[in-house]
C-alpha cells in the first residue's frame, strides 16, 4: 500500500474457502480513499479462512485471510501442532474464534440516533459492546461522535469495573412482554429509513445512491471546509507568449517526444518553481504542529469520465524539466480515466493544482485539498482587450490572459504569503521565454 495509507474497505472476495490459489494470483479486491486495487497472494495454496468480509474496514497490517500451504511433511507438521501448540496457532485459532463469536452477534445500527464510524463498529463488533453501550459513551470526536480512543477506553474501564454494561438489552423482552402494544415495531427507525431514501411524487424523478468514491468525495469536502479557514488570492495573467510559443513548438514535441504538449506542465512547471521560493505553502497541518515537507510533490486535479474527481501526484515536480513535466502529467491523466491508478499514485502531495478552465470556468474557489494548505485552480485562457504599456506609451491590444485562484488555509498561511505566491507563479508565466528549448 502507499505509505500514507492506513486502512482499505475489502469491496469483492475473488476466492472462496476452499479454493486453490496460486502464488501472486489475485485474492480480494480492496479500495482506499480512492483508488480500487487486487491483493496477490504471497504464497501458494489453499484458502481456508477469511477473516473479514465484503465491505469490512481493514487496518494496514491486519490479517484478512488464511492460506494453507503445502508442506513437504504433512504429517509431521500436524503432529508437531498438536503436541506442540505453538504460540502462533493458538494466537489464529483464537482470531478465528473471535472474529466468529463478533459476526455471530448482530447489531442493529439503524436504531441508534448516533453516527458510528466503520472503526468503531468493528470494534464493538469484535469486543461485544452493544448499540446501547455506544451510545451511552460520551464521544470526544466532532458533534459528540464516538472515536476510536473513546470506545477503547470504555472498553478498559468497562474490563476494570469501573463501568457497567447498561442492562437495557436484558429488560427488553419483559417490556415487549409487559406492553406489546407500546413496544411495537419501533416506529423512528421506519421512519429514517423512509426518509434515507426519498420517493418520487409524480414518478418523473430518477433517485440515484452516491456510488462509493462520491461519498468519499463529499465527506472529505465537508471535512475540509470544517478544518481549514479558507481564503482566497485571485490573479489576471497574461499568457500570450506561452500560448504563441506552444502553437509554434506543439507539433515538433509530439513528433519528437511522442507527448501532446498542453498548458498544464507549463502552469505545473512555474508552481513547482513558486513552491521552492516560497516553501512556506510546501507544508502540512498536523493538530498544532506545522510540518515543512520536502519534497514538492504536485497533485493533479483530473475528473474522470463517470463524473468524479481523483487527485494523482506528480512526485519531485521540481526536479523535472518540461519534457518530463510532459510526459507525468499526461501518463496520470490517461490512467486516471482508464482507472489504472496504483494506491502509492494518489498519495503525497504536497501541494494541488486544479485546471478549472477545462469546462470554461473563469476563475473558481477550490477547496483545500487536507492535510495541504493550498490549491491553485487555473481559469480558461480567452482574448481579451488589454493596456499594453511600451516605451512610445500606452495602447490597447488583444492579449491572451487568465486567472489564477488560490485558496489557502488561513490557519497558518496570512495573506502576504498566500498572495505573493500565486503572484511568483504569475511573474513566471508571464516572464516566459518565448527563444527556449523544449
Amino acid at each position: 500500500m502507499g505509505e500514507s495509507v492506513a486502512e482499505a474497505t475489502i469491496t469483492n472476495w475473488l476466492k472462496e474457502v476452499g479454493d486453490k490459489i496460486e502464488a501472486d494470483e489475485a485474492v480480494l479486491e480492496i479500495a482506499t480513499d480512492k483508488v480500487d486495487s487486487e491483493v496477490p497472494s504471497e504464497v501458494s495454496g489453499i484458502l481456508v479462512e477469511q477473516l473479514f468480509g465484503k465491505d469490512d474496514l481493514v487496518q494496514v497490517g491486519q490479517t484478512i485471510a488464511i492460506i494453507e500451504t503445502e508442506g513437504g511433511d504433512a504429517p509431521a507438521a500436524q503432529s508437531t501442532v498438536e503436541t506442540a501448540a505453538p504460540a502462533e496457532a493458538i494466537e489464529i485459532e483464537k482470531t478465528i474464534e473471535a472474529v466468529k463469536e463478533a459476526s455471530s452477534v448482530p447489531q442493529d445500527f439503524a436504531g441508534s440516533d448516533k453516527f458510528f464510524s466503520p472503526l468503531v463498529k468493528n470494534i464493538a463488533k469484535e469486543e461485544g459492546v452493544s448499540v446501547a453501550e455506544l451510545d451511552n459513551i460520551q464521544g470526544s470526536g466532532k458533534d459528540g461522535r464516538v472515536t476510536k480512543d473513546d470506545i477503547l477506553k470504555y472498553i478498559e474501564d468497562r474490563k476494570s469495573g469501573a463501568v457497567q454494561a447498561p442492562k437495557v438489552a436484558e429488560e427488553a423482552p419483559k417490556t415487549v412482554v409487559e406492553t406489546p402494544k407500546t413496544v411495537q415495531t419501533p416506529q423512528p427507525a421506519v421512519q429514517k429509513s423512509q426518509q434515507a431514501v426519498p420517493v418520487s411524487v409524480n414518478g418523473g424523478d430518477e433517485i440515484i445512491e452516491m456510488d462509493r468514491m462520491r461519498k468519499l468525495i463529499s465527506g472529505y469536502m465537508v471535512a475540509s471546509v470544517q478544518t481549514s479557514a479558507h481564503v482566497q488570492s485571485f490573479i489576471e495573467v497574461d499568457v500570450t507568449n506561452i500560448v504563441k510559443w506552444r502553437d509554434k513548438v506543439k507539433t515538433a514535441f509530439e513528433k519528437r517526444e511522442g507527448e501532446k504538449l498542453t498548458f498544464t506542465p507549463i502552469m505545473m512547471e512555474a508552481v513547482a518553481k513558486a513552491l521552492k521560493d516560497f516553501p512556506g505553502m510546501n507544508i502540512s497541518v498536523d493538530g498544532d504542529y506545522i510540518i515543512k515537507k520536502k519534497n514538492i510533490n504536485l497533485g493533479m486535479a483530473a475528473a474522470l469520465p463517470n463524473g468524479n474527481l481523483i487527485v494523482p501526484v506528480i512526485k519531485n515536480a521540481d526536479q523535472l524539466n518540461l519534457v518530463g513535466m510532459a510526459k507525468a502529467v499526461n501518463d496520470l491523466g490517461n490512467r486516471a480515466k482508464a482507472g489504472k491508478l496504483k494506491p502509492d499514485d494518489t498519495q503525497g502531495g504536497t501541494y494541488t493544482v486544479t485546471n478549472v478552465g477545462t469546462f470554461g470556468s473563469v476563475f473558481g474557489t477550490p477547496i483545500i485539498n487536507q492535510p495541504q494548505v493550498g490549491i491553485l485552480a487555473l481559469g480558461a485562457i480567452r482574448k481579451v482587450p488589454a493596456v499594453i504599456e511600451t516605451p512610445e506609451g500606452d495602447f490597447i491590444g488583444i492579449r491572451q490572459k487568465m486567472f489564477l485562484s488560490h485558496s489557502y488555509d488561513h490557519r497558518v498561511v496570512d495573506g502576504a504569503l498566500g498572495g505573493s505566491f500565486v503572484k511568483r507563479v504569475a511573474e513566471y508565466l508571464e516572464a516566459f521565454d518565448v527563444d527556449r528549448d523544449f
